[in-house]
């Protein structure tokens, strides 16, 4: 991707640091795009531009490994209502918002599994008038609307409260972020210098909308902040077979930036709307189970199809009976794939979790910001919350991501909750499913394997501290000094 690069006096933390006799600096010379060359600094007598790292930390270039990106990318856009206590607090700030070019308001972030009001569309009436006005709940998986947009997106007569959930919200998502080109690919240029500027080289996209051909239009228009892996929808599974897309090829037309990714598969819903699918009833509903929005049959015969075709699968399942029919279904069909969220486990599910070879896709970072509504609304869930050293224990291979925008995308949050299990001054949540500093840096590089070695991909984020020794606030601000990509230097601190 690039010509020779001299990564002068780097100290290696994380994947790689194994395999060098001491922890001083050395010289990483890197040639095509490759590791050519570890050793000691100073030793490396070579004709290359030079990164003086002097002495600073590198670790493999960072993933996050589930993305919503456009959803992402917009967000910078929207009103933030994440520190909104109750229905009318959420309701007061919207009512001061400014509005789009479009002349629609926006907030996200909103949690109201804990307040102590419920939304309802006469509230939000009062405080937005005849503006269309749209609330998007922090897990995605539902919107609360005044009566403007839902007269606008033909969802007038729905319940009184406002809130359309589930496949309602997403196609309310679909349409927020159906956006001119332009308008989008500028936001989504920004967002990926942000994410380089933490050490990102790559993400997975589940963006619900084709993506092959924004992704080939971004990269002909300059975008190179870094790698993807883009995932479709079961609306597309057919197109997706049609164009001969297998899991893991390169997309034509991206110079090597962008991958076929996995069929994304939602088969329950969340735990702040209160529809993932869980063994036991939610604490504040006891006739609530949650829904499994794909029946077991169907998920089956949509796995087959797609194991049949070169194509891996990512199965959205949050709640322990979702978890343990997407299980199912990896048994009967020996499809490759993922299990996204996983956060609810039965302990029986453990072993053929591992036995199936299936990768838990967690997001760390929803444990210690839903801490309050799991330890209420799932207070009578028999199955593992959140668990993290229980699935590695276990041999489950394990990936880290954000879900961005439900949390931020930001791989040094993600890795701090992963190994402390708060954010606060409070004690750590189940303190017994942190993980190791190594453990975490390894489940954020990409596909959960990435490491420093001879012939390795040079993608690469250097550190102002040593992420191994670092503690809570220090991981959560970890200074980026620079972020390299195929050898291609693409954030400079």
């Amino acid at each position: 991707m690039s010509g020779d690069l001299l990564v002068r006096s780097a100290r290696i933390a994380g994947p790689g640091r194994e395999l060098l006799p001491t922890d001083e600096p050395v010289d990483i010379l890197i040639r095509s795009g490759v590791i050519a060359d570890i050793a000691p600094a100073g030793i490396l007598k070579v004709t290359a531009d030079v990164l003086d790292a002097q002495g600073t930390w590198v670790v493999p270039g960072l993933w996050d490994h589930h993305v919503h990106t456009v959803q992402w990318a917009l967000d910078a856009q929207r009103l933030p209502l994440g520190e909104a206590s109750s229905a009318a607090e959420a309701a007061r700030l919207i009512s001061g918002a400014s509005p789009l070019p479009d002349d629609r308001v926006v907030g996200t972030g909103f949690r109201d599994g804990l307040w102590p009001d419920r939304p309802t569309r006469a509230l939000l009436d009062a405080a937005s008038g005849e503006r269309p006005t749209y609330l998007i709940n922090a897990d995605v998986h539902s919107v609360w609307l005044n009566s403007a947009a839902l007269r606008r997106e033909g969802f007038d007569g729905f319940d009184d409260d406002g809130l359309l959930r589930e496949e309602d919200a997403f196609e309310i998502s679909r349409r927020l972020n159906a956006a001119d080109d332009a308008v989008v690919d500028a936001a989504v240029d920004a967002a990926g210098a942000r994410a380089a500027a933490r050490g990102i080289t790559g993400l997975v996209d589940f963006d619900m909308a084709w993506n092959a051909d924004a992704w080939r239009r971004r990269v002909a228009r300059g975008f190179d902040s870094h790698r993807v892996e883009f995932a479709f929808y079961r609306a597309d599974l057919q197109r997706a077979i049609r164009e001969g897309l297998r899991s893991g090829d390169e997309l034509g037309e991206t110079n090597g930036l962008v991958r076929v990714g996995a069929l994304k598969l939602i088969t329950d819903g969340s735990l702040g709307t209160r529809t993932a699918a869980c063994s036991h009833a939610y604490a504040d509903d006891p006739q609530n189970f949650g829904v499994l929005t794909i029946e077991p049959d169907e998920l089956r015969d949509l796995l087959m199809i797609a194991a049949g075709s070169g194509l891996d699968v990512a199965v959205h399942a949050i709640g322990d009976r979702a978890v343990s029919h997407a299980l199912d279904a990896f048994t009967y069909t020996q499809a490759r794939g993922t299990i996204e969220h996983a956060q609810l486990v039965r302990h029986a599910d453990l072993m053929r979790f591992a036995r199936l070879g299936v990768v838990a896709s967690v997001q760390p970072e929803h444990a210690v910001d839903d801490r309050d509504m799991a330890a209420d609304l799932w207070r009578d869930q028999q199955a593992i919350g959140h668990p993290l050293a229980t699935l590695l224990a276990a041999g489950i291979p394990v990936r880290f991501g954000s879900d961005a925008p439900v949390a931020p995308l930001d791989p040094w949050l993600t890795i701090s909750a992963a190994v402390h299990r708060t954010h606060d001054d409070r004690d750590a949540w189940h303190p017994e499913e942190r993980v190791s500093p190594e453990t975490a840096l390894r489940a954020s590089s990409r596909h959960g394997d990435a490491t420093i070695a001879l012939g390795t991909t040079a993608d690469l984020a250097l550190c102002g501290m040593d992420p191994l020794t670092a503690d809570r606030e220090e991981l959560r601000s970890m200074p980026v000094v620079a972020t390299i990509l195929g050898g291609r230097v693409t954030h400079r601190g």
